[in-house]
């Protein structure tokens, strides 16, 4: 396993300035670069039968005919299913995105904590500490790639239509190595040391609240 890959300039100095002082970079890589993700595929897929029924939509409410706009009076209404195939067409898009996030993109594992940087308009930027590396798991795909999970991401809205989103090192090379390479991290003498403080911490809050 490559412990390192050369990155853009502009992604290697993100990756510095969030370091902190003393920290070790121990392994760092990018995302394979592939138009069908388990994200763009559905949005790819929802996008179909949303863009036919957008389209259909107009075509009705313009009575199944090609306005005549010499003869004036023609009705706005159908417009308003403008906006909906607009919607569909940038979902349908979604497989380009995806593969040109992917060089924005950037995995770092330290010797203190796991960072993802993931770009887009703008860049996310989740970090994990070493004591939150004690569940992590790995999705393997036939070809030797696949996907390192730390947690979930769940996207703002109400109860009923929020969505959680498995975030980590998502479709990278040699994702056993690298979970491996997490799961030692999270055993070692400074990971435990940290759960203890923790722990202890979490005892003398209970107790200040009991002795109140």
């Amino acid at each position: 396993m490559n412990p390192t890959e050369s990155l853009p300039r502009e992604l290697e100095d993100k990756v510095m300035h969030e370091l902190e002082s003393g920290e070790r970079v121990l392994w760092m890589a990018q995302p394979i670069p592939r138009y069908f993700t388990a994200a763009s595929t559905g949005a790819f897929l929802f996008a179909i039968p949303w863009t036919a029924f957008a389209i259909f939509w107009i075509c009705g409410a313009a009575g199944f005919r090609i306005p005549d706009f010499s003869q004036g009076g023609f009705s706005l209404f159908p417009l308003f299913g403008v906006p909906f195939v607009l919607i569909g067409i940038a979902m349908l898009s979604s497989p380009v995105w995806s593969y040109r996030k992917a060089f924005k993109t950037v995995y770092v594992i330290t010797d203190r904590r796991a960072i993802t940087f993931d770009a887009g308009w703008t860049t996310t930027i989740r970090s994990y500490p070493l004591d939150r590396l004690q569940n992590i798991y790995r999705i393997e795909k036939r070809d030797g790639s696949g996907d390192v999970v730390l947690g979930q991401s769940v996207r703002s809205g109400s109860e009923e239509t929020q969505q959680a989103q498995l975030v980590g090192f998502m479709n990278i090379r040699e994702p056993k190595q690298v979970e491996q390479m997490l799961k030692k991290l999270a055993e070692s003498p400074s990971a435990l040391s940290e759960q203890k403080k923790l722990i202890g911490r979490a005892a003398e809050s209970l107790e200040h609240t009991y002795n109140s």
